[in-house]
């Protein structure tokens, strides 16, 4: 007892003091509440002490140490009362007290209070079973302490300070703040009313005298509590928000359950909408810390949908945690935005994320793209370029993050995830795939984006298109078709130039080429005639070398004049190739060469939807021609002939009804010869085209016994193909033969085999042979999946045969065009003399061809062109300004 006793005599010498002064002022006993708040808490700390060493013997049996502990708590509340009558005391004036005089007051009642808080948390292991016996003097404890800290918080909002304070209050202000933070720790599970209310004093106080302190204060401290507070409570609802669902107490607005988590959910919003606020005001100290801000920000965003480990909840709750989290990311995310290592952190090149953070991840860049045309200039640099300098730190431009961000979702765009698409006037909002949101948000960026930045824009739709990954190479495909179409008719052509150069740097069969047709293929559509001749003028048809081109190119893209042109070009060349492989003696070295051209002629056929007579007749002579030559051993022994067997197959399918029955059967038995060992994919996958096509024609009775036995010998072999792929296509082609062939004995004959006839009746009658997988097995196998994906891209990527180095070679062959001419004043002249360059090339390409050729241009051409040349010297004259 003789704590008490001391503690007593000592706070009544105190108390006693602050009466008698009450008339004569507080200044006078600064140095006298020094030195009595310090015996307070020296006393406060010894009771304290004194508790921990003798709860070990505390029991319901041993009634000393029972009334010891009991007598040490109610001690401990009055010290905490008698420090509360002091601050009622000097907060009953009328005037706010000076700090200066009262300065250890707040420092000693918050080192009471750390202590109480701090023995109130651990009550449960300090006691351990035992509690039962101390609890009401605990709780009556926590409501002293609730109410001194309460009083104590209402006394510093009346004090201010000017900048005049002396370096000593405002150290001690420093030492409020960092006591309060360390409080808020501590009293987190307890009560969330006063948790709340601590962290808007300690904000308000760190604003309040920001001049002061924002040089002092402990910022990682603060963020870093303010962000656990902030994921704690939105866990805690994201919990809560499951147990009412499971519980089915969604209805009940009501239940206790309900209103926890309401509460739960304000205090989220709370921390999400203090955390925004400080960052804004202490930007400069907080630039350190952005890798935290982008963790929080990924993991709220993982537990909403569309995210694969986001629970799903009724509408209610998930409007509620929305607004609560979802919402108040958007300011966060804007008060980051010009924080340049904000953005090293997320357009970092090789960011290294869990499974569950690549589509925040993704959504996040997406997020950022949609604010940075309100954003400045500077802001706009710093995302749309990537780092500039070699003493940078390595920054992805923003559009390359979001299409590498993009690939890495293989199992979201597998399964596939939804989000909500574009609202439009007049329709329901749909829910769309994570490939739309995307492809949608990526336009809109780029109709935003100013043409400063656009040669970047190329340079990351070059990358993602020579990317291993199709379906991101297809979704820079069609942000490409939209940049091209939404800038001028030149920029689309400069585009076309690009990507055909591109096309004939391919030296082989690889994926870059197929990502690479594809995209040519889409944008030839978009060119006007103009530009398509001046295509045609640039890569000639009649060019061995320029073929690489057009097998990509869609004739039912072209003009009807322009189409023709090709055709004609292509027809010629491959007539002159074969000409030219006849009479050096059909050598297999010049087999790559026929190839090629083959391969032109079936673009050709394949291109419109009715080929042309002349088109189909010069085509049929020279498959005709071709089959003649074709030796089943050879094809077996060399590549190169199975690929033009390949070719063949292909070309016979879509010229099937003029193809004569001779060249019919010299096909199926070199086809049967070669299928009955080990073939290729792709060569037996033209083979099921040709075998399907055989289903239009009726076989002459003479053929008859040399074609239908071998065909169903064929069917029968790839039925029974043990690849998926060549299994799924046999099905599909035997079925479309037996629905349109008159030789149905082929079809009994080739379901001879019951297991392919059981697998012939079940898909024909779409049936399921494999069972259902449930959600969960599937989303397991679709992430195996995606494993084995990655690494097969990243090993194609290896031996990629157009290098980026070799693409940004051949960019550099092409300025740039401006996005939108219209956007500049000085652009409308830009345009018309775009239009002017891009007709007199197409006009000399013209000339240029005719030169070879016994036609000459018309009479009236030297007259005109003289005419363009006087109206170009005037043009000059009046658009030289007079100097002064």
């Amino acid at each position: 007892m003789f704590y008490l006793i001391l503690f007593f005599y000592s706070l009544f010498f105190l108390f006693l003091l602050m009466c008698i002064c009450t008339a004569v002022g507080v200044a006078i006993i600064s140095l006298r509440t020094v030195v009595m708040t310090i015996k307070a808490v020296t006393v406060f700390n010894s009771m304290m002490k004194e508790i921990m060493d003798q709860v070990g013997g505390l029991s319901s049996q041993n009634t000393e140490v029972c009334d010891l502990l009991r007598n040490l708590l109610q001690g401990m509340m009055q010290v905490i009362d008698a420090l509360s009558a002091c601050v009622r005391h000097v907060g009953s004036f009328e005037e706010a007290p000076d700090l200066d005089a009262i300065r250890s007051l707040p420092t000693c009642i918050l080192s009471v209070l750390r202590e109480t808080f701090q023995h109130c948390k651990d009550s449960e292991v300090v006691y351990c079973g035992r509690l039962s016996l101390v609890a009401d003097l605990l709780q009556g404890l926590f409501k002293e302490a609730y109410s001194l800290h309460k009083g104590l918080l209402e006394l510093l909002d009346r004090i201010s300070l000017d900048s005049s304070a002396s370096e000593e209050v405002v150290s001690d202000v420093v030492t409020v703040i960092h006591s309060l933070l360390d409080i808020c720790s501590l009293i987190s599970n307890l009560d969330m009313a006063m948790h709340a209310n601590t962290w808007k004093f300690l904000i308000k106080q760190s604003l309040k005298y920001q001049s002061l302190v924002e040089e002092r204060l402990r910022h990682g401290d603060i963020i870093t509590s303010l962000c656990d507070n902030l994921l704690a409570s939105f866990q805690n609802s994201v919990e809560l928000a499951e147990q009412i669902k499971q519980a089915g107490l969604q209805e009940s607005a009501q239940s206790p359950e309900y209103k926890l988590f309401q509460k739960t959910a304000k205090m989220c919003r709370f921390f999400a909408n203090t955390l925004v606020h400080y960052i804004k005001e202490f930007t400069f100290f907080l630039t350190k810390y952005c890798r935290n801000f982008h963790h929080l920000y990924l993991k709220i965003i993982s537990e909403f949908p569309p995210s694969l480990c986001a629970p799903v909840l009724p509408t209610a709750l998930a409007g509620d945690l929305n607004a609560a989290a979802l919402v108040p990311m958007n300011a966060f995310l804007l008060q980051l935005l010009p924080l340049r290592p904000f953005a090293e952190v997320v357009l970092q090149q090789d960011l290294t994320l869990s499974p569950e953070h690549e589509l925040p991840q993704c959504l996040l860049l997406v997020n950022i793209l949609g604010h940075l045309a309100e954003q400045p200039e500077d802001v706009q640099q710093l995302w749309y370029t990537g780092s500039q300098f070699s003493e940078d730190s390595l920054r992805l431009p923003l559009f390359q993050a979001i299409f590498i961000s993009f690939r890495q979702c293989y199992t979201e765009r597998k399964v596939p995830v939804l989000l909500p698409g574009v609202m439009l006037k007049g329709q329901a909002q749909v829910q769309v795939t994570l490939h739309q949101h995307i492809c949608v948000q990526l336009c809109a960026g780029v109709a935003a984006l100013p043409p400063a930045f656009f040669p970047t824009l190329e340079r990351c739709l070059i990358d993602a298109v020579l990317q291993a990954d199709t379906q991101t190479a297809l979704l820079a495909a069609d942000v490409w078709c939209f940049t091209a179409r939404y800038g001028t008719a030149e920029l689309c052509l400069h585009h076309v130039h690009l990507v055909a150069q591109m096309v004939k740097a391919c030296t082989a069969e690889c994926y870059q080429l197929f990502h690479l047709g594809l995209l040519l293929k889409r944008l030839v559509f978009l060119m006007t005639p103009n530009h398509q001749m001046e295509l045609v003028a640039h890569f000639p048809p009649s060019k061995v070398e320029n073929l690489p081109v057009w097998h990509h190119v869609l004739l039912r893209a072209l003009s009807r004049e322009t189409s023709l042109h090709v055709q004609a070009d292509i027809i010629g060349l491959a007539q002159k190739v074969l000409t030219d492989w006849e009479d050096g003696g059909y050598k297999l070295g010049q087999m790559e060469k026929v190839n090629a051209v083959l391969l032109s002629l079936l673009s050709v056929l394949r291109g419109q939807p009715s080929p042309g007579e002349q088109s189909v007749l010069s085509a049929v002579k020279m498959v005709t021609q071709l089959w003649s030559r074709m030796c089943p051993d050879q094809v077996k022994t060399h590549p190169v002939l199975q690929h033009t067997l390949k070719l063949l197959l292909s070309t016979v399918a879509i010229l099937v009804k003029n193809i004569e029955p001779q060249v019919i059967c010299q096909a199926v038995l070199c086809l049967d010869a070669v299928v009955s060992q080990k073939c290729a994919d792709h060569l037996l996958l033209a083979a099921l085209d040709f075998l399907s096509s055989l289903g239009k024609i009726f076989i002459p009775p003479d053929s008859q016994n040399q074609i239908l036995p071998r065909l169903s010998s064929l069917f029968r072999i790839l039925l029974a193909d043990k690849s998926w792929l060549i299994q799924q296509h046999a099905l599909e082609a035997f079925s479309y033969f037996a629905e349109n062939t008159n030789h149905e004995e082929v079809i009994s004959q080739s379901l001879d085999v019951e297991e392919t006839k059981t697998k012939v009746v079940s898909y024909l009658s779409k049936q399921t042979l494999n069972a259902q997988e449930d959600e969960e097995t599937r989303l397991q196998r679709v992430k195996q999946e995606a494993a084995v994906i990655k690494e097969h891209n990243k090993k194609q990527e290896s031996k990629e045969t157009v290098s980026n180095k070799q693409a940004a070679e051949v960019v550099t062959d092409f300025e740039p065009c401006p996005k939108k001419a219209r956007q500049e004043s000085s652009t409308e002249y830009s345009r018309y003399i775009q239009t002017a360059q891009s007709a007199l090339k197409a006009l000399q390409a013209l000339i240029k061809s005719n030169a070879c050729t016994t036609e000459t241009p018309p009479l009236w051409l030297p007259d005109k062109l003289q005419e363009l040349q006087t109206l170009i010297a005037d043009l000059h004259i009046t658009s030289v300004k007079p100097t002064a």
